[in-house]
């Protein structure tokens, strides 16, 4: 990667960050703090951890699709600012109301979706797999940090010091936005979706359907088994206080285990194969965990094949969306995803929590979530091989009475080029092409300038 590169990725990286560690620090510990608001019932406490997620999901699609109308950094930068104004809500009631209040605020800042169409636009595309694959593990490092931090926190300084933190947290992302972020070289200036590319068909489109339902699942299944998860290593024997030596090291050999994995998807352009293997190997793992969950040996070493997939997927998915998206829609369409990403483990932990309530055995749940995990590996191997194109702005030069379909048609008969859409008014068309395909004499004959994203 280039200097820039890096410094888009660790930073929308740490953005990522400082907004999970806010939304998982509170889950190992609401249950025994939240007790002690007024108006506190189990059920409303439970309502105070989903509402985050329930927000985020109604309010991604919305808001990536601004995203591809305006500069992606002012609406992170607002979003993150919601966050902030949602955990001051909730550090200063006194009441489950006020944070449940809190919590729908900080959701309302659904920002998941421009972080990760920003990433699109900073990075190179043969580029973009491993962009994906810091901010998965990212993702991942926050989870286990967090439940190790949240307890920690809450203990000295209870419920409303642990939104201070989170408070604090998201002002260092908002910084990290506006002075370290780069800027991409070039900002859609229109959203050309409303001319050829209408919400349903990005909704009904069966390659990013199966990505969303891959999602979905994903996410699901990680909510409903870590509830599970502390409960087995301590029936092993393993002190709470302990499980942090678990969690991390498992969680970094994994992701270094799976960076040769990456690298085959890339550059010998095998993604779906590894899409698959992954897919298979958290169905593995699953099935190990509902077998072997009553030894400690058994629990690492599920969890190792669990994370394994787990970062091999969360790098994965978000590439497939931004090669397979429509030309000008990567912010909507990861909006869309990022709806089903929080859909995920807002039902997940719901449904979880019921079964646990219900009785039914901590490996009855893991074979519920490997059959839905079997259930996407079937769609998997139905996929197709995603494309392999870079996405690109042809700035127009100045000409009167312009005839779109000319244009369109003319682009398209242009070798590597297979996707146009225009958006004439702003003087901009949005193209997927084959760089490999695409030579520097078709390029100069392009009626503008060609740049990259």
């Amino acid at each position: 990667m280039t200097a820039t590169e890096l410094r888009a990725v660790f930073a929308l990286a740490g953005i990522f960050a400082m907004r999970m560690m806010g939304l998982f620090m509170i889950m190992p510990v609401i249950a025994l703090y939240g007790r002690q608001l007024s108006d506190a019932t189990p059920g409303r406490i439970g309502l105070a951890v989903g509402v985050y997620g329930l927000t985020q999901a109604l309010l991604q699609i919305p808001i990536g699709r601004w995203s591809d109308r305006i500069p992606r950094k002012p609406v992170i930068v607002a979003g993150l600012l919601l966050f902030v104004l949602g955990a001051v809500v909730a550090a200063l009631s006194t009441s489950i109301w006020g944070v449940i209040a809190g919590r729908a605020l900080q959701g309302s800042g659904a920002i998941s979706a421009v972080a990760l169409a920003l990433l699109a636009d900073l990075t190179r595309e043969e580029q973009r797999t491993k962009a994906m694959a810091v901010v998965g593990m990212t993702i991942g490092l926050s989870f286990a940090l967090a439940f190790i931090l949240g307890p920690l926190i809450a203990g000295q300084w209870g419920l409303s010091g642990l939104f201070w933190a989170t408070a604090a947290m998201a002002l260092v992302g908002v910084v990290m936005a506006l002075w370290v972020v780069p800027s991409p070289q070039v900002q859609a200036h229109a959203d050309p979706t409303r001319h050829l590319v209408p919400m349903r068909r990005l909704l009904l489109h069966p390659e990013l359907a199966r990505l969303n339902f891959g999602v979905f699942a994903l996410h699901l299944v990680m909510a409903a088994s870590w509830l599970l998860v502390p409960a087995w290593l301590v029936q092993a024997h393993l002190p709470v206080a302990h499980h942090a030596r678990v969690y991390l090291p498992v969680m970094l050999l994994a992701f270094v285990a799976v960076v040769p994995f990456i690298i085959v998807a890339e550059k010998r352009r095998r993604m779906k194969q590894m899409f698959a293997m992954a897919v298979a190997t958290m169905l593995v793992s699953l099935l190990w965990l509902a077998a072997f969950h009553t030894r400690l040996v058994g629990i690492v070493s599920g969890l190792f094949l669990y994370f394994m997939a787990f970062n091999l997927l969360e790098a994965l998915l978000p590439s497939l969306v931004s090669k397979i998206s429509p030309a000008g829609t990567k912010g909507a369409a990861m909006g869309i995803y990022s709806t089903w990403q929080f859909m995920g483990p807002a039902i997940g932990g719901s449904l979880g929590g019921f079964l646990i309530g219900a009785h039914l055995s901590g490996g009855a749940i893991v074979l519920l979530g490997a059959a839905v995990v079997a259930i996407w590996l079937v769609l998997v191997v139905g996929m197709r091989q995603p494309p392999y194109l870079n996405n690109a702005i042809l700035h127009l030069l100045p000409t009167p009475a312009l005839d779109r379909q000319r244009l369109q048609e003319q682009l398209l008969q242009v070798s590597g080029i297979v996707e146009v859409a225009l958006a004439i008014d702003e003087g901009v068309v949005y193209l997927k092409a084959d760089k490999q395909l695409l030579s520097e004499a078709a390029i100069r004959a392009l009626p503008g300038s060609l740049v990259w994203i």
